[in-house]
């Protein structure tokens, strides 16, 4: 069985939620539950916090989570990219990929993120990285900008020659998708070639819609949805001593 290394990237200054890696979720800090769908899953051999903070460093070892290295604040800003942290990722540990964890995307089974892995492996040589995402139901041509004399505009010129689009049917266009941070994979190589974090030639791994943290009414809602299901992680972390 082939094990890869996983890397969950978390600093500290959160804007939108005050302190959000370690915000509680039914007593646990966010970024446990990170931690213990990568430490759960049968594909992933190593689990790594990225971070810039003491706190932030100290409860994901008390979760399971390696912290062989510091990231350097340059590269834990509020427009840091996802290429800094790989970056740093790549020149501190030997390996060729890494699974991407966001923490603000807390409930995800490790199942899933195994038949992602699985997915991956199967495509790596004909890929430049893989996306998890979920079908979107609001079609990017039935999204609105206002322009510069302050009306109503689409963000296309036209769709299959009619100008006036936005008013067709939703069925009409073609599906579109959602990134979600369920299980992404970067290459230590497409950083080298594309200097970008996925590439050009990313393969998409579709999942079920899955809660994203970004602010307070997020939160609520993914702690509502925890406290609805049965969820794996919600096992695993009852039997967790805080």
């Amino acid at each position: 069985m082939k094990e890869i290394c996983a890397l969950i990237p978390a600093r500290s200054g959160s804007k939108s939620v005050f302190k959000k890696n370690l915000r509680k979720l039914n007593d646990h800090p966010l970024i446990a539950y990170s931690i213990q769908a990568a430490l759960s899953s049968k594909m992933i051999g190593r689990v790594i916090v990225s971070t810039n903070c003491e706190e932030i460093a100290r409860a994901a070892k008390h979760y399971g989570a390696e912290i062989p290295f510091m990231r350097p604040d340059k590269f834990a800003k509020d427009f840091s990219t996802d290429m800094d942290v790989l970056g740093h990722f790549f020149e501190n540990i030997n390996s060729q990929d890494v699974v991407y964890l966001r923490p603000t995307t807390p409930l995800r089974d490790p199942d899933v993120i195994d038949a992602g892995i699985n997915e991956y492996f199967s495509a790596r040589e004909n890929c430049s990285g893989m996306r998890s995402m979920h079908l979107n139901g609001h079609p990017p041509y039935k999204v609105f900008r206002i322009d510069d004399d302050g009306y109503c505009s689409g963000f296309f010129e036209e769709f299959n020659g009619i100008k006036d689009y936005t008013n067709l049917p939703r069925q009409t266009f073609p599906e579109s998708y959602l990134p979600n941070g369920y299980v992404d994979i970067c290459k230590k190589d497409t950083l080298a070639k594309y200097n970008t974090a996925f590439g050009t030639k990313i393969i998409p791994f579709v999942t079920n819609q899955v809660g994203d943290i970004d602010t307070e009414d997020d939160l609520r809602l993914v702690e509502y949805q925890l406290n609805s299901t049965n969820h794996a992680l919600k096992q695993i972390l009852e039997n967790f001593k805080c």
